[in-house]
């Protein structure tokens, strides 16, 4: 045997292991060439990560709900709160990600993202009891939200993008509810043809797969692969100005903004207003969303196919963000915030008088429309006040506030209905809390910027 062994190590060349590392280097280095801008096949093949990862958001999630408490004899309750702490976790661990995402980029850590869900959703498939499907399901979303939905996408599209910043936050924010508009038209139909165990194990197949495509088109900065945010030309020597006496200095930037450090953003009043506008508005939107399709169930008698067809029609006019993005070049982020939170009073309001099929499209339109630049509208906010370089731990920072929000709003509207059987102070409740979120971000102004000693 050891011969055998002698004679194919003389039949490779002495440096095969410096020829092996770099080859793989080269093909770890290697990117699909684009006829446009790189930094939007980035964003795009992100939104393959957050298709797979909307399996367990709350508007998703709370799609089939009904299917999985009827076939378990589990309280929906009980199902709300596994939803909640998944979301609880994933604020825990943000702040960390944050800080992985500013310092090694998002490459590693999407695909990461797709395995552990992958696995987790495959498992959710065979699960006996409560607390196997607490587990998987929590530590799913707790995952995946981060990596694959919020926090990493967005820091994405703001090392990437400068002047069509919020453009591309729109478009990683429409990414979500698009998705899950097509996620759960899948999950549900998928779940009433061949149940809900089956929706999931073909879902966490999905996952896995999508690893591939995510590997090889993500990179960190487009510094890294010799690019500039928005595909700006690349300064060299001949595009220096001469100036009096022979120096030469280089065109000014696009933007001359300041960047904050973590430690200078938590010092601001501004931060906190705009973390517990976060915290309101999201408590209120995630309690609608997630109750939507049962309410229509209850209220209206839909079946469930047409409630989600309406979830459906809501989370489809998320293209909406992409409008809200523009409005906020025109307005700024914060009044947009103020407008969507009013336009979510009145939607909410509309929401007690539903009674049919068509009351319910019109309210899925209405809903859909203001609901689509509630949350992006928030990260655009931060990348406009504090910057890019530490986009990622400011992001993680705010993440426990909008996890804290989504947890409860599924809590409150499960527990809701199971001490009442009734959605009504549901809805009231997220009528008040969508009025006291336009106060808070009303209050919330940009703050001036850190005073640094001079080096």
């Amino acid at each position: 045997m050891s011969t055998v062994t002698d004679l194919g190590l003389q039949v490779l060349p002495a440096n095969w292991v410096e020829i092996t590392l770099t080859l793989l280097h080269r093909a770890l280095d290697w990117r699909p060439a684009t006829p446009f801008y790189y930094g939007w096949l980035i964003l795009f093949t992100g939104a393959l990560g957050t298709f797979v990862a909307t399996t367990l958001a709350g508007v998703v999630f709370g799609g089939i709900q009904g299917l999985i408490s009827e076939e378990m004899n589990w309280s929906r309750s009980a199902i709300g709160i596994t939803a909640a702490a998944g979301v609880w976790g994933s604020g825990l661990i943000a702040p960390f990600i944050g800080r992985l995402a500013d310092r090694h980029g998002p490459r590693w850590l999407m695909p990461i993202g797709t395995v552990v869900l992958g696995g987790c959703l495959y498992a959710l498939g065979g699960v006996t009891t409560i607390w196997q499907f607490f587990l998987f399901a929590v530590i799913g979303r707790a995952i995946s939200q981060p990596l694959l939905i919020g926090l990493v996408p967005r820091t994405v599209a703001v090392n990437f993008f400068d002047r069509r910043r919020n453009l591309a936050l729109a478009f990683s924010g429409l990414f979500r509810p698009f998705t899950s508009a097509i996620n759960i038209q899948i999950i549900s139909n998928v779940a009433v043809a061949r149940g809900w165990r089956t929706s999931f194990r073909y879902l966490g197949v999905v996952s896995l797969v999508l690893s591939i495509p995510l590997i090889i088109v993500v990179r960190r900065r487009p510094e890294d692969i010799g690019l500039l945010p928005d595909g700006a030309a690349p300064i060299d020597s001949s595009t220096m100005e001469n100036r009096a006496g022979g120096s030469r200095i280089p065109p000014r930037p696009a933007t001359t903004q300041v960047d904050w450090t973590a430690k200078e953003v938590m010092k601001t009043r501004t931060f906190w207003l705009i973390a517990l506008t976060s915290l309101v508005s999201v408590t209120a939107g995630s309690g609608i969303g997630f109750n939507m399709v049962p309410y229509f169930h209850e209220s209206a008698n839909l079946s469930t196919p047409q409630a989600a067809g309406v979830l459906s029609v809501s989370t489809f006019l998320s293209l909406a963000s992409l409008g809200w993005g523009a409005l906020a070049d025109k307005f700024t982020p914060r009044l947009c915030i103020i407008a969507a939170m009013a336009g979510a009073t009145m939607a909410t309001l509309y929401l007690l008088t539903v009674s049919n099929l068509a009351t319910a499209y019109l309210f899925g339109v209405g809903w859909g429309l203001v609901s689509a630049g509630s949350d992006i509208l928030i990260y655009m906010v931060l990348a406009q006040y504090f910057g890019r370089n530490a986009y990622g731990t400011i992001s993680g920072m705010l993440r426990p506030f909008e996890a804290g929000g989504l947890g409860l709003g599924m809590t409150l509207g499960t527990l809701s209905y199971d001490l009442t059987r009734s959605y009504k102070w549901l809805i009231l409740g997220s009528v008040a809390a969508h009025a006291v979120a336009a106060v808070l971000v009303f209050l919330a102004k940009q703050p001036a910027e850190p005073q640094r000693a001079s080096r």
